[in-house]
């Protein structure tokens, strides 16, 4: 009996975990490994550069090993997604017929441009495309943050009318456009998936139809190190002293860190000492203006402040396994954020704004607990609360849900896979 073929998968991103280590690029890495761990999958990965300098002759490359292709991409229209590089068509075309995957599944767009999905269909007719939304890039044109340009505030829908006022210099007809433009090839994404049921709401609601949407968490790489996950209980004075919060990430205004500052500069002034803020992350590829009134307000900080900088990822596990809680407190919706897995593998109780997929993915009392996104005095009382009552956290230690293991994750991928190409509509998979 002939053994049957491995099904073959391409797995593409934005950019490359080599060259960045963002939550999309980090999850499609993920899923590669764990899917090429699965028995009878034969599986590549494309990731893309925008570095200057970066194309040296070929477009694509493979200067990460034979399984891995680099696309050095060029001209790129951000509006509309679409992808200005005449050499790409070419390029991309060879990678597929040499590979000749069953499934691309991409994590992003950007980069490649929203005409791939129009490429890969008339080289490989019978492949199939799966997309992993990580944002609302092609609902908003606000760098996919769905957050007014001007006041930062939340906005609940892009109507032509709202997406005008954002951008004035931009019509209302332009806008209409732009839809039906990235429509017309995501029409050819035979299934979306989304990491939480909030995103994957927007996207239906904008017009992706409901029975091609799943939702599955991203993979997750296992903790490194179990180590002790109790919090500091308040029955041991000596290590009831002082609550230790967290943040880890991007430092950025979308992601609250002028939120966590005010917080601390309340407990300061009301004479708080123990309670003391330690912030994991990195600022500069953030607009100068924003640099400069970060440093600003750190250089004001009192000494329940303390800045560590950037960050490896491999020893994020060790760093948030020093916290007693983390802070989450981004100002915008948010889909899935990488730190709340991390939390929750290492046991680690979460304290999010109540808002988008931060709000679904903690639930309040078990994992961690919200407070009014973008209110410092809501979160300084929540955390005058805590450190007086540590068997709070304590409890939420025993209550932590655990992220699926990856192995578990990429057979809900798999499962998907096979229902594309036996020619059945994915059913929805819960997270």
């Amino acid at each position: 009996m002939v053994p049957a073929a491995p099904t073959k998968v391409l797995v593409a991103t934005h950019s490359h975990p080599a060259i960045s280590k963002g939550g999309a690029e980090i999850a499609a890495w993920r899923l590669y490994e764990a899917l090429a761990a699965q028995p009878g999958w034969d599986v590549w990965f494309m990731g893309c550069v925008r570095e200057p300098g970066a194309r040296l002759g070929s477009a694509i490359t493979q200067p990460f090993g034979d399984r891995q292709f680099l696309y050095a991409s060029s001209s790129f229209d951000w509006f509309k997604f679409s992808n200005l590089d005449k050499t790409y068509p070419r390029e991309l075309e060879a990678v597929l017929r040499d590979v000749v995957p069953d499934i691309l599944h991409f994590h992003h767009y950007v980069n490649f441009g929203v005409e791939t999905f129009l490429h890969i269909k008339r080289i490989l007719p019978d492949s199939r495309i799966v997309l992993t939304l990580h944002e609302f890039q092609a609902i908003c044109n606000h760098y996919g943050q769905m957050v007014t340009k001007q006041k930062k505030n939340l906005c609940y829908e892009a109507t032509l009318r709202d997406c005008n006022k954002c951008f004035p210099e931009i019509n209302r007809a332009d806008f209409f456009l732009r839809k039906a433009y990235v429509m017309r090839f995501f029409d050819l994404v035979d299934h979306f998936i989304s990491p939480s049921q909030f995103l994957a709401e927007r996207y239906v609601a904008w017009g992706l139809p409901a029975a091609k949407m799943s939702v599955i968490e991203n993979v997750i790489a296992p903790v490194d190190n179990a180590g002790d996950s109790t919090v500091k209980d308040d029955t041991n004075e000596d290590e009831a002293d002082t609550l230790d919060i967290g943040y880890f990430g991007q430092i950025s205004f979308l992601k609250g860190i002028h939120v966590l500052l005010e917080a601390a500069a309340i407990l300061e002034d009301e004479g708080v000492t123990n309670i003391r803020f330690d912030i994991h992350g990195d600022y500069s590829s953030q607009p100068e203006e924003f640099q400069t009134d970060f440093l600003t307000r750190l250089d004001k900080a009192g000494r329940n402040v303390r800045f560590h900088g950037a960050y490896d990822n491999q020893r994020v596990d060790r760093l948030m396994r020093m916290a007693d809680a983390v802070l989450v407190p981004s100002i915008w919706w948010e889909n899935s954020p990488v730190v709340i897995q991390e939390c929750l593998r290492n046991k680690r109780p979460i304290i999010c704004s109540n808002i988008g997929g931060m709000a679904e993915k903690v639930r309040p009392g078990q994992d961690g607990f919200h407070f009014p996104v973008g209110s410092a005095a809501a979160l300084a009382a929540l955390l005058r609360g805590l450190a007086k009552d540590r068997k709070k956290l304590t409890a939420i230690t025993r209550t932590m849900q655990q992220p699926d293991p990856p192995q578990v994750t990429a057979a809900k991928h798999v499962a998907i896979y096979d229902r594309l190409l036996a020619g059945r509509p994915a059913a929805d998979q819960a997270a």
